[in-house]
């Protein structure tokens, strides 16, 4: 068990609006988002200010319906560029205050408070704070807690710009009445399941037996409960972001097509990005998967395993093609996607690496750019985990935090 930890999970709030609002500062108070293809009426919303959120917009909600919601909507593409550098001064600034730092992606992350006596804990939060705000001109919303799932959804509970303690002993007066489908970690579909299950708030699951919740979710349901009840073990891990099981691409089409020529090609312009991305990580897979959605939205994955991992775009293209051949069935198509899995490290090619889907690579691909980034200018393994910091003779001396506040935190 880790005992007296302070953790915080900081949140960039409205990230990509918010580093626009920094290159463009007439944008500032104005409803934007930032969309895959803003041209297209089916490109999606990766991002929207809080403006445009008032007005209804939200992220995931397709171009089309955005600007029917907010007619003075302003859309604008990505700029991953724009976001990496704005996403590294974020890191920079918090390593500065610990080493335990855990990317989550290139806008959120978990960072472990190291034990200095004495220390003004809410007066150093609120400076970091201050500091993203002044320096970076970011927004951001802070939970501080016990652990990392009372941080993350302490960091939920108050944005923009808002710092809030989430203490064990508070989870049954201030989680336990919300709906279940309000617990980070608990999406719709589990959601539904728990609410056939006569489980529909917070402290409904915390009660349940965990017998049934074990038989219904697996090892899943058992998490489920623990932190129902506030409790979360894990550590945060510093090389977590670089967890990888697989490593997958997609895109939304400007038009449904039956076009064999043209889906094709998309499948190639796929497989290329795939290839890139497992390139940089310096992995290789067993299984290729592809993804499509047809016109009526009817979504299906089909996937097979090769004899020999591959890396390479041209064998990604070959099986993704040849899966596609195979199981396409002519409906016109709205989207596809490729992924390669059950990867390992291309020189070991034994080390098993979290999943992510094809929705997580928006933002996982610019984080692990910023975190090769961080490396270079700092030197290799500058984040480190946990563990390998806790036997540091620099953290050794530094014993015990404000004692009472680590008491407040229970």
């Amino acid at each position: 068990m880790h005992k007296g930890r302070i953790i915080l999970h900081i949140d960039l709030n409205c990230f990509y609006a918010s580093v626009e609002q920094i290159y463009d500062p007439s944008l500032k108070g104005k409803p934007i988002a930032i969309a895959g293809n803003p041209k297209e009426r089916r490109g999606i919303v990766i991002t929207c200010s809080y403006e445009a959120r008032k007005s209804g917009v939200y992220t995931t909600m397709n171009v089309g319906e955005a600007r029917r919601k907010c007619a003075d909507l302003i859309v604008l593409p990505p700029n991953f560029e724009r976001y990496r550098a704005a996403s590294k001064a974020f890191f920079n600034l918090l390593k500065e205050y610990s080493e335990i730092l855990q990317p989550v992606s290139i806008d959120e992350g978990y960072m472990q408070l190291p034990m200095v006596e004495g220390q003004n804990v809410m007066e150093l939060i609120q400076g970091i704070q201050d500091r993203i705000w002044n320096e970076l001109q970011l927004p951001c919303s802070i939970g501080v807690a016990p652990n990392k799932f009372l941080a993350k959804m302490a960091s939920d509970m108050k944005k923009p710009m808002g710092i809030t303690i989430l203490r064990k002993r508070d989870v049954p007066s201030i989680l336990w009445p919300l709906n279940v489908i309000e617990m980070h970690g608990i999406g719709k579909s589990t959601a539904e399941k728990l609410k056939k299950l006569g489980i529909q708030t917070i402290g409904e699951l915390a009660v349940t037996d965990e017998r049934l919740l074990k038989q219904q979710f697996g090892i899943n349901g058992v998490r489920m409960k623990q932190k129902a009840n506030g409790e979360d073990d894990r550590p945060v891990d510093p090389e977590a972001i670089y967890d990888t099981k697989s490593v997958g691409n997609s895109t939304t089409l400007s038009h449904d097509t039956t076009d064999r020529d043209e889906l094709y090609k998309l499948i190639t312009t796929l497989s290329e990005k795939v290839a890139d991305r497992l390139n940089a990580k310096k992995l290789a897979g067993v299984t290729v998967s592809i993804l499509i959605r047809t016109a009526n939205w009817k979504t299906y994955t089909r996937s097979k395993s090769v004899n020999n991992a591959i890396y390479l775009k041209e064998d990604i293209v070959e099986h993704a093609w040849s899966l596609f051949q195979k199981h396409w069935n002519e409906e016109p198509v709205r989207l596809l996607g490729v992924t390669i899995s059950n990867v390992s490290n291309l020189k070991e090619m034994t080390q098993q690496l979290t999943f992510f889907n094809f929705e997580e690579h928006i933002k996982e691909e610019p984080i692990l750019k910023v975190v090769d980034e961080i490396e270079e200018r700092f030197g290799k393994g500058i984040i480190k985990r946990g563990a390998d910091i806790a036997k540091r003779s620099s953290f050794q001396s530094q014993t015990s935090f404000s004692k009472d506040f680590l008491d407040d935190l229970k």
